[in-house]
């Protein structure tokens, strides 16, 4: 019937009623249906990756809890073995407690299948691994580190009667970090085998676990709760989740009715657990306290880097975790610690970020501090409290009787305190809310504006002004919290309205969104994203910088997304449903969600595709035209442009300050190609080793190769051959062959096709890249303005919205394509070198943003890519200006050393030779030279800016080296000394302002010791016959004296300085004595030449005389023996014949002597 002539136009739209979901789904396939088939297979598979401790590896085994947090000494005797390889083993190999065992799945296939083809074809998961940053900066560097590795595959230890394998896996060490405990890593394929798009986990230090008596892991919170009923869930509120945006390793989630239990987490609820609270009675200690109803219920929850803060009806607990790579054991907690005991809070409010290496949370009072507010701060894990406004009340301040704070917020970098302020006046019953702020460090408190008491009426318009002549509803508004965004200054006061503002003063009122409404909370992602939930649970979004808002649940774009789903039967989306909490992660929503499906409920976490919802909600306009006779149907498209690409990036790490190490595994000799414990254990310590040597490189005397990996590899390069050899033939001690090549740094990354993540700058420091666009339609026209009447205009442009125009600008330049219908935007975001002083780097960097956008695309243009369509035409990027991270002052001692040959024409050095620390003598001029090391880039070059020279401590030797005072310093560096004290000096006249140091450069660094009278190394006393030595402790900075870049450069160095000249009284006290010691010696020696033969005779004829004695005591002795004999022989053989007389003892004794004379007295 309707074939021979046009439908009716109702008919017509019943059949598009039918049809919506088939029109949805039209709207969804927009490119070419092979390539929508690709997308589809890209999506069906997706990675696993689970901890395993070091002794698991290799078995079927759920995931382990990241408890350990030290290297342990485990792979040591692996390395033994290593008898003929590269490594030193004399260093000290350690590993860390866990690996990462990565698999993967795909719809509908079997995993373990998956992974043996995978390994056939090629396959090998690529893992990065990103160390975030700690909050306290003064304790640890600030460095954005990340170690590219490549797992590696293993065999299942399970029984498997396949010739080589059942069960396999890919494993890489989980590495660790001291100051980090949020990991993220980032799995993606090597481009061989299946394609499977990459994915990122949280991987993070849980420090709220233990071991228990019998070796199972404990929480140190509380008992974990097992049984998760639904009454925990169903038909509850949803609550917010509050913790320090990207460095809270743990999250909690708090709002269970009537249960004192928190969802814990350290993987981004991935993973979770239902955890009852350890804490006392929740009503005991509170009765003084102004509240009617007592609930055991964690009302707030805020989680830190470090600790973890709830709210239970008006009482505060803290409890800080177990973290040893971020403090010392006895910060942490043995249990909950109620803090502000005497105090009743009524509110937490959240810190997202931290300021001056501290988190913060804030604390609302009531009751009898009513008008304060406690301002708690978290370093290291010691939690303390500050009751502010100081001295007076907040009422006090704002010059009114009664007030009560609603919100606070605290703004780092600014110090600044914003409260939402109630305020009332004895004689009246009208209530007012004001928005005040606090300056910290002046005590000043200021009223910025007064919310107006009705929402005001705008006639249609999506947002208005605020000025005060506008016309108002009978609505009253009812604020309820605050919102700002760090790095746009975007502020927002909700309630049952939306305002926001950039300056806090004038104010916009968002019209969108209905005065019937209520907002409950509002997620920031921080990056351009504002997600509103609302008291009756629905979510709204809203792009920053635009006006607009968009109802996202319930929406005629979230049905058909569901209904896609239930037709792909996704276990993610159930007909009951509650929400319990919505976050960003990653720039992307998520909604932690229960379902209930019937007997099977389950918690789980899922991605809310805005980009998707909004594209559905777009393709909703449908429009009927005619071709010919026939009524047809059309979608409009808003998009102004087709294609929108970006150009000219430059590599990203100058701009990211990523720095990125690469390890890859030992080869392993054997024919499959799977791994050992061994080989892993190996891997283990190569990793281990390439990250020390990555601390130890942060050392005052640079390297000749600035490579942190330089000095690993150094002495056995030249045998890489030999090496290489031995692997070719199987000869490899251990049966692993390590490639040096396979661990090196990274310094020439390439950009993806976007805008870096975030952007430093340094002073005067520029980002360059283009936008290209190719416009719908014919958008080309002629210049109406006069002077341009023949420039050819495109009604496609691009505008570049800065959050702190006064300390940024940014330049476009347009190229119009009118051939090609595109337009070419150059852009340029530089640095005014106006809003930033010198400082240490990566301390206290400004925060602030750019954001591009092109007019009329927010909201409108879609991409579709490999991981679904993504927004187009509203681009915002972080930017911090300061000191970059990465950068570091170095004495060049090569150069240093090759100028000073130069110059004095010698160079001495000890004679202890010491490689690290070379010495210099005292009588030679000192020039030094200093380099400035990008550690993110491997650029190094000459220092060639100004610097001041103080020698800040000494000693005679190492183990005596003390640091100087203020004075001394003064005193032994100034040339305004008048006390004989100066180390050294100059033949530079420049000087500070108040002349007490002089100021060097790199073509002004002549330095001459004096080392004067008052001085610390003057008349050192010589060790042995070595000339006198010192140690000098030098500070280097080039604080206040260098214009050229907001970075503080510190170095401080011992310089080893010998040949050291002794004091005037000293040398003539040491030349006297030598002199005289050395005539005594000539004396003596000129006695003895002449006294010698004296004294040899006058011995001779003493041994004479005692040989005499001696002979002639031997033969008296001997004669009286022998005549006893004879007497007693006669008297008994015959009578005695004769009795011998004197005169004949006489004539013996002579016949004696004459025997006993000298040889050469005898007559031959």
């Amino acid at each position: 019937m309707c074939a021979a002539k046009p439908c009716p136009l109702p008919a017509l739209w019943l059949r598009v009623r039918v049809l919506r979901v088939l029109w949805a789904l039209l709207a969804v396939l927009l490119g070419p249906w092979r390539l929508w088939a690709v997308i589809y297979d890209f999506h069906e598979c997706t990675w696993h990756v689970v901890l395993n401790k070091f002794q698991r590896v290799g078995e079927n085994l759920e995931s382990d809890q990241f408890v350990h947090q030290e290297p342990v000494d485990t792979v040591r005797g692996v390395f033994n073995m290593l008898v003929d390889s590269p490594i030193d083993r004399r260093e000290r190999y350690l590993g860390f407690p866990y690996y990462l065992k990565i698999n993967y799945s795909c719809h509908g296939q079997h995993s373990e299948d998956l992974v043996r083809s995978g390994h056939l074809m090629g396959l090998k998961p690529l893992v990065l691994v990103t160390f975030q940053a700690p909050v306290n900066f003064y304790r640890w560097k600030i460095e954005q580190l990340q170690i590219q590795m490549e797992a590696a595959p293993f065999r299942s230890k399970e029984p498997c009667m396949a010739t080589e394998v059942c069960v396999m896996s890919w494993y890489t060490p989980m590495p660790i970090k001291n100051g980090s405990v949020v990991m993220r890593v980032d799995v993606s394929s090597n481009g061989l085998g299946p394609i499977i798009p990459s994915k990122r986990f949280h991987v993070n230090i849980n420090g709220f676990l233990k071991m228990g008596a019998d070796n199972r892991i404990q929480f140190t919170v509380g008992d974990e709760l097992f049984d998760i009923k639904p009454r925990y869930f169903v038909n509850v509120s949803s609550r917010p989740l509050w913790y320090n945006v990207d460095q809270s390793p743990v999250l909690i989630l708090g709002g269970i009715p009537n249960e004192k239990a928190l969802l814990m987490t350290s993987t981004n609820f991935r993973e979770f657990s239902l955890v009852e609270l350890s804490i006392d009675s929740c009503w005991v200690g509170s009765f003084y306290c102004p509240q009617a109803d007592f609930s055991a219920t964690i009302y707030d929850a805020i989680s830190t880097e470090s600790t973890l803060f709830i709210r239970q009806n008006q009482l505060i607990y803290y409890y800080t975790g177990t973290y040893a790579t971020l403090y010392d054991s006895s910060h942490s907690s043995g249990k909950w610690v109620r803090v502000l005991a005497s105090e009743c809070i009524k509110k937490l409010c959240p810190v997202y970020f931290s300021s001056n290496g501290s988190d913060h949370v804030i604390a609302l009072t009531t009751g009898k501090h009513e008008g304060y507010l406690h301002f708690g701060t978290i370093t290291d894990g010691l939690v303390s409290f500050e009751l502010l406004p100081r001295n007076q009340t907040a009422c006090k301040r704002m010059f009114v009787d009664r007030c009560s704070i609603i919100w606070a917020i605290f703004i780092p970098g600014q110090n600044i305190l914003m409260m939402l302020v109630e305020t009332q006046y004895d004689d009246s019953d009208q209530k007012y809310h004001q928005l005040a702020s606090y300056d910290l460090i002046t005590e000043e408190m200021t009223i910025l504006y007064t919310v107006p008491l009705f929402i005001p009426d705008a006639r249609g318009l999506e947002f208005l002004m605020i000025l005060g002549t506008e016309s108002y509803t009978n609505t009253p508004m009812i604020p309820k919290g605050l919102s700002f965004n760090l790095y746009n200054n975007l502020l927002f006061i909700w309630g049952n309205f939306l305002l926001q503002s950039y300056n806090a003063e004038n104010f916009i009122y968002l019209a969108d969104f209905p005065k019937e409404s209520s907002i409950k909370y509002m997620v920031n992602s921080f990056r351009g994203d504002v997600a509103i939930v609302t008291e009756t649970e629905e979510i709204w979004y809203l792009l920053e910088g635009t006006y607009h808002l968009y109802r996202i649940f319930p929406s005629h774009g979230w049905d058909i997304h569901v209904s896609l789903q239930v037709m792909k039967q996704s276990s993610l989306y159930a007909s009951k449903e509650t929400m319990v909490t919505l976050f960003y992660e990653e720039n992307k929503l998520y909604q932690l969600v229960y379902l209930t499906h019937g007997k099977q409920d389950q918690l789980v976490k899922r991605l809310v595709p805005m980009e998707k919802l909004l594209m559905y909600e777009q393709h909703k306009q449908i429009h009927t035209v005619r071709d010919g006779s026939h009524p047809t149907l059309s979608f409009s498209n808003l998009c102004p442009f087709e294609v929108m690409r970006l150009g000219n990036l430059p590599n990203p790490q100058a701009y990211t300050r990523q720095e990125r190490y690469l390890a890859r595994p030992p080869m392993v000799l054997n024919p499959s190609g799977f791994h050992s414990e061994n080989s892993l254990a190996v891997y283990q310590g190569l990793v281990y080793y390439l990250l020390r040597l990555h601390s130890k490189y942060h050392k005052p005397y640079a390297d000749p190769v600035h490579d942190p990996t330089w000095r690993w590899w150094k002495n056995k390069k030249q045998d890489e051959d030999y090496y290489f050899y031995l692997a070719s033939n199987w000869l490899s001690a251990g049966g692993v062959h390590i490639d040096m090549g396979s661990y090196e740094k990274i310094y020439d990354l390439k950009s993806h096709f976007g805008l870096p993540e975030r952007i430093f700058l340094d002073k005067g420091g520029e980002y360059h890249f283009s936008i290209f666009l190719t416009a719908r339609g014919y958008s080309f026209e002629m210049g109406t303005d006069i002077g341009s009447a023949f420039k050819v205009q495109s009604k496609v442009s691009v505008g570049v919205v800065l959050a702190d125009p006064s300390c940024t600008e940014s330049l476009i330049k347009q190229k119009v394509l009118v051939k090609r219908n595109s337009v070419l935007f150059l852009i340029t975001l530089r640095d005014k070198s106006l809003c930033y002083d010198q400082g240490i780097s990566g301390h206290h960097l400004m925060k602030t943003s750019m954001m591009v956008k092109v007019v009329g695309a927010s909201g409108f243009c879609f991409q579709d890519t490999h991981l679904g369509p993504r927004l187009q035409g509203n681009l915002m990027v972080p930017v911090f200006i300061g000191c970059p991270p990465g950068k570091r002052l170095a004495f060049d001692i090569t150069y240093t050393l090759k100028y000073m040959r130069q110059q004095n024409k010698h160079y001495f050095d000890c004679m202890h030779v010491d490689p690290e620390m070379p010495c210099f003598l005292y009588r030679d001029m000192f020039y030094p030279f200093f380099l400035i090391q990008d550690l993110v880039t491997g650029d190094s070059g000459s220092f060639k800016g100004s610097y001041v020279l103080k020698v800040v401590g000494g000693g005679p030797s190492l183990d005596s080296i003390v640091d100087y005072n203020e004075e001394e310093i003064y005193r032994y560096n100034s040339p305004l000394d008048k006390t004989g004290s100066r180390i050294w000096t100059t033949k530079t006249s420049e000087t500070t302002h108040d002349m007490a140091f002089y100021i060097m450069s790199y073509k002004r660094s002549g330095i001459e010791w004096l080392c004067l009278e008052n001085s610390p190394c003057y008349d050192m006393t010589p060790q042995g016959i070595i000339a006198p030595e010192f140690f000098f402790k030098v500070l280097v900075s080039n604080r206040g004296v260098d214009n050229s870049t907001y970075c503080n450069y510190q170095l401080i160095f011992l310089l080893h300085i010998h040949g050291l000249p002794l004091s005037a009284k000293r040398a003539l006290f040491i030349v006297i004595v030598s002199a005289s010691v050395l005539v005594g010696m000539v004396i003596l020696y000129i006695l003895f030449c002449l006294l010698w033969p004296y004294a040899v005779n006058a011995c001779n004829h003493l041994r004479w005389r005692i040989n005499n004695i001696i002979a002639s005591e031997s033969y008296y002795t001997y004669a009286t023996s022998s005549r006893a004999f004879s007497i007693s022989s006669q008297s008994s053989f015959g009578p005695l014949s004769q009795v011998p007389s004197v005169d004949d003892f006489k004539v013996q004794d002579q016949k004696h002597k004459a025997d006993l004379e000298p040889a050469e007295k005898k007559k031959p």
